[in-house]
């Protein structure tokens, strides 16, 4: 079985790894209900947010929430969803359902196994381009030791502005100490 990160590392020539270029991170000290990633330079072509997190709420999981440039307008966010949890795989899609967030990936709360924390990467599409909307990709998760969550998800901004911000909140109560945040910038070649 190969894998394709040691392979891609062979190839010469094909592969600029500063094609990636971290933007801002941050690892919470504290519990904290939300992040925002904000001035986010537009001299990329597309962006990828990545995260370690775990929730403070007394459930075994909860949803991530994020909205772009503090819009709160519902109606501006469209997804679609295939998730499963280990029983079970369900697929889905909606338009903001009187939400001000999009939400779709689920992570551990206090009641799941020990320190356990989830992960997603999110990936920002086009994010400048001001003649289309924002498309958005999101894959994550997190193993309870016999339970857990898998996701992956698509997503859209219904507005032809550029992505300036990324809020990304709790989808209960506060992120736990040492969730983890990076915002990447992706270069085309």
């Amino acid at each position: 079985m190969s894998i394709l990160g040691i392979i891609a590392s062979s190839i010469s020539g094909n592969l600029d790894a500063g094609d990636f270029e971290s933007i801002a991170t941050t690892t919470l000290t504290t519990s904290t209900a939300d992040i925002t990633f904000s001035s986010i330079p537009g001299t990329y072509t597309h962006l990828q947010v990545r995260g370690i997190v775990r929730d403070t709420v007394s459930s075994a999981d909860t949803m991530l929430r994020w909205n772009v440039n503090g819009v709160t307008d519902s109606a501006k966010y469209m997804w679609h969803d295939l998730t499963a949890d280990g029983a079970t795989v369900y697929a889905g899609s909606g338009v903001g359902q009187g939400d001000t967030y999009f939400r779709n990936i689920r992570y551990p709360g206090a009641l799941s196994t020990a320190s356990a924390f989830g992960v997603f990467v999110l990936d920002v599409l086009d994010y400048t381009n001001t003649n289309k909307n924002t498309t958005f990709r999101t894959l994550g998760g997190y193993d309870a030791n016999g339970s857990g969550w898998v996701a992956l998800t698509s997503a859209v901004y219904l507005e032809t502005t550029a992505i300036t911000s990324i809020k990304i909140s709790s989808g209960a109560t506060a992120f736990a100490q040492y969730s983890s945040f990076a915002l990447y910038g992706i270069r085309s070649a």
